[in-house]
């Protein structure tokens, strides 16, 4: 051993040490149990260290800086905002099966082939002609009351009011969500004009009231006069549904009563011939609803949560207080008006789903229930032949809806009610006065009716040479002298 090493470590003057000398292991041990008594402090520090020298080197490398990171941050919420909207499109898109189950079940079975391709085709018709104009129309650049800008899908973000991603939407997303709302609002028509109207005709004025629908639509949700005002529908109970139920009112008027369904004071009734059909039909219905009202708040974000509650509870109310109504007002709980005032319940909560209490929500609910009651009754008496309530359902909730927002909603008082009102009226006569034009050119064109002998005989013979149970022996209608009404 060199004399250095000795001056530095005298202990190991006795190097290497003899075999009965325990001092290096008494060293150890005594280092052994100061380490796990202070071994916390040890992985601490360790990992601190750790990090430390990762941090290092990654700033070293990628030159990370707190802008960089919001970057990513934005990136990921945008594609998270995408995936949402996706989904909720492929639910609005899902209602259109809804629709069809509902109104054939609520039809008779002869007709059932006709209403099966309408309520697909027409699908098909409102996405090609919203990709063509509406799209346009709605949220193009223009003036406060139509677009002029943006068609067939032309534009950049800034063109439809949106920015650019993350920041806002990408235009492909954004452009599925409003054509399956613009979908929805045409396939409403369908019911109420059930098992009388010809199929060439139908489909011509399903894409002339896409085309009035986006007109209309800009007014609220595109940047349009209404929307400036103050004018609150967060998911459509006016731009969608009450523009659909007036266009239906307009058509069933226009169109008259199926054969037999009134004579004199007398309202003979027409079951549908498959209420389960119907009740599929309901049920899908109120699943597409967590698509067409969270989906409405355009984000993956917590409101999404709070629409959803306000929405099914709504719904819910909506059919059990119908369900008691109409128990009470016929002796019997009628199935017809339980899935209508489901619906209903659904319709009535969509302007205001995103800004009214739960109690509220329960509350809106159980009016549209009430509501959708008597409204049937009501267009009864004024020989209005609505197949399966559409009418009933879509306007009368529609409108009940959007007014509910100056009760209920945020901002509720005079002022958000009479801009409510006022939005209520100028949809309803626009839509009236471009719904009557329409029907009425149909008419006095190609005519919009059927034959007498072909709407006896069934649609689907006639109009398409089909029929939709092959091989089956079904009846179409009850004895009507045992369910005849007298007004």
């Amino acid at each position: 051993m060199s004399s250095s090493i000795k001056r530095v470590k005298p202990w190991l003057s006795d190097y290497p040490p003899a075999p009965e000398d325990t001092r290096y292991r008494d060293a150890l041990v005594a280092l052994l149990r100061w380490i796990s008594r202070h071994q916390v402090l040890m992985l601490c520090v360790l990992s601190a260290g750790v990090v430390i020298g990762l941090s290092a080197t990654t700033f070293a490398q990628d030159d990370v800086t707190l802008e960089s990171l919001a970057e990513q941050v934005a990136l990921q919420q945008g594609n998270l905002n995408v995936v949402w909207i996706l989904v909720a499109s492929t639910l609005v898109v899902f209602m259109n099966a809804g629709f069809g189950m509902l109104e054939v079940g609520m039809c008779r079975q002869k007709n059932a082939v006709n209403i099966l391709s309408k309520n697909l085709i027409v699908f098909g018709l409102a996405l090609l002609t919203y990709w063509a104009v509406g799209f346009g129309f709605m949220f193009g650049e223009g003036t406060s009351f139509i677009g002029l800008s943006g068609f067939f899908m032309s534009g950049d973000s800034a063109t439809y009011g949106l920015d650019p991603f993350p920041a806002g939407l990408p235009v492909t997303i954004f452009f599925l969500f409003q054509a399956a709302f613009a979908a929805t609002s045409a396939t409403i028509v369908s019911g109420a004009v059930a098992e009388r109207i010809k199929f060439d005709a139908f489909l011509i004025f399903s894409v002339v009231n896409i085309a009035f629908y986006c007109i209309s639509g800009k007014w609220a949700w595109g940047g349009g006069w209404l929307g400036d005002l103050g004018f609150a529908d967060f998911a459509g109970s006016t731009v969608v549904h009450s523009v659909g139920g007036w266009s239906a009112l307009v058509g069933a008027i226009v169109l008259g009563a199926r054969y037999g369904k009134y004579e004199g004071k007398l309202v003979k009734p027409i079951p549908g011939h498959n209420l389960s059909l119907a009740t599929l039909g309901c049920l899908i219905l109120w699943i597409g609803w967590f698509g067409f009202n969270p989906g409405s708040e355009l984000a993956a974000n917590e409101n999404i949560a709070y629409i959803a509650i306000t929405t099914n509870l709504s719904g819910a109310a909506g059919g059990t207080i119908a369900t008691f109504v109409s128990w009470i007002k016929g002796g019997k709980p009628d199935l017809s008006m339980v899935i209508n005032g489901i619906l209903a319940g659904l319709v009535g909560i969509t302007a205001g789903c995103n800004q009214v209490s739960i109690p509220a929500a329960i509350i809106i609910g159980c009016v549209s229930g009430v509501l959708v009651v008597f409204a049937v009754d009501f267009f009864d008496r004024l020989r209005i032949d609505d197949p399966v309530g559409a009418i009933s359902v879509h306007l009368c909730n529609g409108i009940w809806a959007t007014l509910a927002v100056g009760i209920f909603g945020e901002n509720a008082g005079l002022q958000q009610f009479g801009v409510q009102l006022l939005g209520v009226i100028a949809y309803g006569a626009f839509t009236v006065a471009t719904g009557f034009i329409a029907w009425w050119v149909l008419k006095a064109t190609i005519g919009i009716r059927v034959h007498d002998y072909e709407e006896i005989e069934g649609l689907d013979i006639h109009e398409h040479g089909q029929i939709a149970y092959a091989g089956f022996s079904m009846v179409d209608e009850a004895p009507t002298s045992e369910i005849e009404t007298k007004l």
